[in-house]
């Protein structure tokens, strides 16, 4: 157990290679409680939504959710978030748990602007996040229907033993999956009936199973690849910032960037030779500094090490070398997602 945005989280429970492969393979379950959840509520919901984060909300149907983000006035990250549209009036924000004070705040600053109500309802919601190829198959069994009408990005409200869930197939490993947003104290019923109907085949995982997961899948964790002075753009996540359509906070200086032309890129890379790349160590080419080391592990699903960093775009060719203390790894550039099926 170590300590973690205000929280007590478990890093493992029988090891992190187990509860890696387990989700790979069956399924593993998460306690994601330390999530944040913030409320938008009112006339003005679409627009609101629209202005605070840069992907179009225009476009998400009941029941949907969209990945997104929140930008500040420069263009940097304020964080990575998932909406989940209940209605034109009715949007709920899931934020990172460092963040969630600092995103409440963030959000609640432009509430004037628009008629809305934004509300921070994170000590309302428990959060699970169960994923894993059986993942559909337990969650159905523990819940005493059939989920598979539940597509991906979408969610039900469903009912379990007197309580409202939110059911959404949505997750952070790569895996099929669900996250489940339920009242506080049921957390834990929850949990013991999802351990218990797919005993045989679920693991319990902790906070590093899910960051060595979300590093083969190449996505970003916030204070790693993304953070308020890093420009999405330069983090590949264009995709989900559109800057076609209306203005949103943050749109100008993206698109000023865009002009100016990128300096840097995040990319993938593998070591060819022995070592584990951690956050801050060096990108080199020929004897110069090319970049840093966002994010590294060992892959369990590929039994190689594997990192994501920001490379200038000097760096020519796909040969680099990574600093491991006093020494000069070679590396190579790979395309993401690292782990396919």
């Amino acid at each position: 157990m170590v300590e973690f945005a205000g929280w007590e989280m478990p890093v493992q429970y029988e090891g992190i290679r187990q509860e890696h492969l387990a989700v790979r393979n069956s399924a593993g379950l998460f306690d994601v409680s330390h999530m944040g959840e913030v409320e938008v509520r009112g006339r003005d919901a679409i627009s609101f939504c629209q202005w605070v984060t840069t992907n179009d909300v225009k476009k998400v149907a009941n029941s949907q959710a969209q990945y997104t983000l929140l930008c500040n006035e420069e263009g940097g990250v304020v964080d990575d978030i998932i909406i989940y549209k209940f209605s034109d009036e009715h949007f709920l924000f899931c934020v990172n748990a460092s963040n969630s004070d600092k995103d409440f705040a963030w959000i609640k600053k432009e509430e004037a602007k628009f008629d809305v109500e934004v509300s921070d309802m994170s000590r309302d919601y428990s959060q699970i996040a169960i994923q894993g190829p059986l993942s559909k198959s337990i969650l159905s069994k523990a819940l005493d229907r059939d989920i598979d009408q539940i597509k991906k990005f979408r969610f039900e409200i469903l009912n379990w033993n007197g309580y409202e869930m939110i059911v959404a197939r949505t997750g952070y490993t790569g895996e099929e999956g669900f996250e489940i947003f339920l009242p506080w104290d049921v957390g834990p019923l929850l949990w013991n009936q999802i351990m218990e109907t797919g005993a045989a085949s679920i693991k319990p995982c902790g906070l590093a199973a899910r960051d060595t997961l979300r590093i083969e899948m190449g996505y970003s964790l916030y204070g790693h690849e993304i953070d308020e002075d890093i420009n999405p753009l330069e983090a590949g996540l264009e995709r989900y910032i559109k800057l076609d359509n209306d203005d949103f906070l943050g749109k100008d200086a993206l698109v000023k960037s865009l002009e100016r032309g990128l300096s840097k890129r995040l990319v993938g890379f593998e070591l060819v030779e022995r070592g584990i790349p951690r956050q801050g160590y060096g990108i080199f080419k020929n004897g110069a500094l090319l970049g840093n080391v966002t994010s590294g592990t060992l892959s369990p699903s590929l039994e190689k090490s594997i990192g994501l960093g920001y490379l200038s775009n000097k760096a020519g060719d796909d040969r680099i070398q990574i600093q491991i203390r006093d020494t000069f790894r070679d590396a190579v550039i790979v395309s993401v997602p690292f782990y396919n099926k």
